[in-house]
């Protein structure tokens, strides 16, 4: 090193390095490979929660190791003196009820080694380590939800090209049963601070409001129910029942004349729960000779909300019970 570039070299000094460490929240630690006597500074101790002693072994501190990481990390270590170069593994430790994760890194190679010690640095890692799970959960979530989303979705046109008479008829009710789907979907996503994203009476609401001109709490379609949750899974097949019950309203029932009106009401005892579904001021409706496929979807529907449904057909209007089960909704 020449006299200019040994000028403008800093000159480190014991207690900036110290400064530099504590501030970074590197703990220091060595190893002598041949006593297996690991020594530590005070940050050490503090975050293996450990008395501070002075010297203790690898031994001492795998004690604090998480199971399931006390195996990978014992042979790590002890596979340390044949590695080349630098080396790192992060681990979880347990210190009381709380789980650290750890970062250790050092040097490998003998030939780096001075009187058989080992120099490296603990690093507390576990904020990462909590983003990485969190980021890692959101993304599973997700992958579900357009999976089943795309399923749904499948299943949806085969039903739908089956009662179909024409392109134009299947491409109008696949379009709207879809947007019901995505109304219901914007609901349920992802929310910090919320397990359950939406109420089953939201829910209600934001899908049937398409046929409600002036609301779905004021106007042609009154929507009564308590407080009680609904998780993503459930959002979907209850939003796929209200669809079919209000496009089967509109096509033959009391949303297919001006005057007529819905009246949908939500009651919970213990874990059951009913919904009833009651029109007024329709045409007469008359009980079909058999089941057809939007039947037979509302059946599959509420068959995986734990319960089953039974319909009137009175002179003043359709009456719908939908009989469900509390912790399949918030499912």
């Amino acid at each position: 090193m020449d006299s200019e570039q040994s000028a403008n070299t800093p000159q480190w000094g014991v207690v900036d390095l110290r400064r530099a460490t504590e501030a970074a929240g590197v703990a220091l630690w060595s190893w002598n490979v041949e006593t297996d006597r690991i020594t530590m500074d005070e940050h050490g101790f503090q975050l293996w929660d450990v008395g501070a002693q002075g010297e203790i072994t690898f031994e001492d501190l795998s004690v604090k190791i998480h199971p399931s990481d006390r195996d990978r990390v014992r042979n790590a270590f002890s596979a340390t003196r044949a590695l080349a170069g630098s080396y790192d593994i992060d681990f979880r430790i347990m210190c009381a009820d709380d789980v650290r994760w750890i970062s250790a890194r050092g040097q490998g190679d003998d030939a780096g080694i001075v009187g058989a010690v080992m120099f490296g640095i603990f690093l507390d890692v576990t904020d990462r380590k909590q983003a990485e799970e969190a980021h890692e959960l959101l993304a599973g979530e997700m992958s579900h939800r357009v999976k089943n989303l795309l399923a749904i979705a499948s299943s949806l046109t085969t039903i739908v090209s089956r009662s179909a008479t024409s392109a134009e008829e299947m491409a109008n009710d696949l379009t709207t049963r879809l947007s019901a789907l995505g109304r219901a979907h914007d609901l349920v996503r992802p929310r910090p601070d919320e397990e359950n994203a939406a109420l089953v009476g939201d829910l209600i609401s934001v899908v049937l409001a398409p046929y409600d001109d002036l609301g779905a709490h004021t106007g042609r379609v009154r929507v009564s129910a308590p407080r009680i949750s609904t998780g993503d899974g459930a959002a979907t097949n209850l939003a796929l029942i209200l669809h079919e019950l209000a496009t089967n309203s509109v096509k033959y029932g009391a949303l297919s004349v001006g005057t007529g009106t819905v009246d949908i009401t939500c009651t919970s005892q213990e874990n059951d729960v009913m919904l009833v579904w009651t029109e007024h001021g329709g045409p007469a409706v008359v009980e079909p000779s058999e089941m057809g496929f939007g039947s037979k979807l509302v059946t599959r529907m509420v068959s995986r909300l734990g319960g089953s449904f039974s319909r009137e057909w009175s002179i003043n209007g359709m009456v719908v019970k939908l009989e469900m089960k509390k912790d399949r909704l918030a499912a």
